[in-house]
């Protein structure tokens, strides 16, 4: 079953085609970091505006890559929750409407469960020896082409990766439930416990900040460029991680998170460093700071930062003893994360590609392959988008 994924939540247009959730034929990702660095963080109004310029192109990209046509497609997937209501209703507008003109069955799915089943595609199509027909020029006449994408942001397929050499390392096997999730993003930190597809208890969850949020805010104290997960990650390598002792949020749940008060104390502490009292503006911090500074303050913070996830992570797993452990989202790239969690963790975990921690269209894909399987699809006009749309409303309707 071949499933057309599109993600447009927040600052990454991403179409994808995956086969039978576990088979990646094509993923394409427009991304706008570049145009949001500019400001410090995504513009709600100018990622929208940006996901409408090359929301088709993208998607035409993804089946050209994949060689199909849409004879070839069974259905259609889409992030509808949560994320940005301009960004959301585009892909959803974009969806809906392909959905009608081409008569294929419409899944909405969750951009926060999409991220966990990143984890399920573990095999990737050798576009050098497929057998599935090629999209002809005539197939494409008068639609835009691929390299008419807007210049100003980057493209990235999987086909790119492959003519590189570098195919992204796929895990080796799908997850087994009872499996648990640690989903960790610039708008999402939470504990999951699945027991199948579709039937999962939410742990835990952040309470304030989540943790990429955490990162990019101590980025900008730092004077380190957006987005920050990355920057900090790179500063930290020359930083001594046991310079500055953060303290770890204590709350009534051993599942939640808190960061906002793991960001004060990186506040108070470079105050502190400077010389200055805690009136002193954040935003003058950065040219007080010198790089050995800058280097040791990001690795102290993403130290307690990824120290705070793991600890629950483990907790987690000793209390309910799962088959498997994934981590899913944007912070799933950070190295540090994975290094705590390979050294502390009971049973061994295998991490998806970097490519596939970040938003994309194949983890919407993937998910809605097995919400095709158990549920029915939504009518077209009945899909909508909620912004603020927790997985705790999201159980399947089995």
């Amino acid at each position: 079953m071949l499933i057309l994924g599109i993600e447009s939540s927040c600052d990454e247009t991403s179409a994808a085609i995956v086969e039978d959730g576990k088979r990646l034929l094509s993923n394409v990702v427009n991304s706008q970091v570049d145009i949001h660095a500019e400001y410090g963080g995504v513009v709600p109004e100018v990622a929208a505006r940006s996901h409408i310029e090359v929301i088709n192109p993208v998607i035409r990209q993804a089946m050209h890559e994949a060689h199909v046509t849409w004879d070839d497609i069974d259905a259609i997937a889409v992030a509808h929750a949560p994320g940005l209501i301009g960004s959301l209703l585009v892909g959803v507008l974009a969806a809906r409407t392909l959905a009608e003109l081409h008569n294929k069955p419409l899944y909405p799915v969750h951009h926060v469960e999409g991220h966990i089943y990143a984890n399920f595609i573990t095999e990737q199509i050798d576009h050098s020896q497929q057998s599935r027909s090629v999209v002809s020029a005539e197939d494409n006449k008068g639609e835009v082409q691929p390299e008419e994408l807007a210049p100003r942001s980057e493209a990235l397929s999987s086909d790119e990766h492959n003519r590189k050499g570098d195919a992204p390392a796929l895990p080796s096997k799908q997850p087994v439930f009872p499996m648990l999730a640690l989903a960790v993003s610039g708008l999402h930190s939470q504990l999951v416990l699945f027991e199948d597809h579709g039937k999962y208890h939410l742990l835990g969850e952040t309470l304030d900040d989540a943790v990429g949020e955490a990162f990019d805010k101590v980025a900008r104290m730092l004077g380190l460029p957006y987005p920050g997960g990355p920057a900090i990650s790179t500063a930290a390598l020359n930083g001594d991680s046991r310079k500055y002792a953060f303290p770890k949020a204590k709350l009534k749940s051993p599942y939640d998170f808190s960061f906002s008060g793991l960001k004060t104390a990186v506040l108070r502490a470079l105050q502190r460093e400077i010389g200055e009292d805690h009136t002193f503006p954040s935003h003058e911090l950065p040219a007080r700071l010198n790089d050995a500074m800058r280097q040791d303050f990001a690795a102290s913070f993403q130290y307690t930062a990824v120290k705070t996830l793991v600890d629950a992570t483990v907790k987690a797993v000793n209390e309910f003893q799962p088959a498997s452990v994934v981590i899913a989202g944007g912070v799933a790239a950070n190295q540090e994360l994975r290094r705590q969690l390979s050294e502390r963790l009971p049973i061994g975990i295998e991490y998806a590609p970097i490519s596939l921690c970040t938003d994309n269209g194949a983890m919407i894909a993937a998910l809605g392959y097995y919400h095709a399987q158990v549920v029915p699809p939504t009518p077209v006009d009945e899909v909508s988008v909620y912004p603020s749309l927790s997985m705790r409303q999201t159980l399947w309707n089995i």
